[in-house]
């Protein structure tokens, strides 16, 4: 198994708080699957703390790095979200966002001094959480009668796959990611089960 197989995230929410001169910042590390997810979070922390006076943020999703976003929400360019996606990307996380939410404390930080703020509001959230690896895993359907159910799923257990959403109807329709160590064992193993069809999703 390669490094290719895996990929590093967080799974519980955390949140750390770092001061200068007067300023809060609230850091709010969480994990999160896809960019409405992360938007209905951003909503909540907006209604949780409606007088702050930015919630600037950075995510990242998915395994080929293209996938993210920065917001400095009212700060200067370049001094929010790009320090708190750094600190995200140090730790080579995927999956992971964390907003900063700042109320001013009347003190002008300056560029400099919000970059340090909101990398070390970022970096505190992240220490408090646990990191994990996971598999990377490539989806695909499975479609078979229901008396079969157990079989496929005891093989689903064994190779260590997620089931992703099933369907009952005359036949099973079962969603699930395989890892991607695995995939050539699962696939071959599904061949064999000729009672199953496989397609990749």
């Amino acid at each position: 198994m390669t490094d290719q197989d895996f990929f590093q995230t967080i799974t519980q929410p955390s949140m750390a708080e770092f001061k200068d001169r007067g300023s809060r910042f609230l850091a709010y590390a969480f994990p999160v699957g896809h960019a409405d997810e992360f938007k209905t979070r951003l909503q909540e922390l907006k209604k949780e703390h409606p007088k702050a006076n930015h919630h600037c943020f950075a995510y990242r999703i998915g395994m080929d790095g293209n996938n993210f976003r920065v917001s400095d929400d009212g700060e200067p360019g370049g001094s929010a979200g790009r320090p708190i996606l750094g600190q995200i990307d140090s730790q080579q996380l995927t999956n992971t966002a964390i907003v900063v939410v700042r109320y001013f404390g009347g003190s002008l930080l300056g560029v400099p001094g919000l970059i340090n703020a909101y990398k070390s509001a970022a970096a505190m959230s992240l220490q408090l959480t646990p990191f994990v690896q996971k598999a990377i895993e490539i989806p695909y359907e499975l479609q078979f009668d229901y008396t079969r159910m157990n079989d496929v799923m005891m093989l689903v257990k064994q190779m260590g796959c997620t089931v992703l959403q099933q369907e009952a109807q005359l036949f099973i329709l079962l969603q699930i990611g395989i890892p991607k160590a695995r995939l050539d064992e699962m696939l071959y193993r599904l061949n064999d089960m000729h009672y199953v069809t496989a397609r990749k999703i």
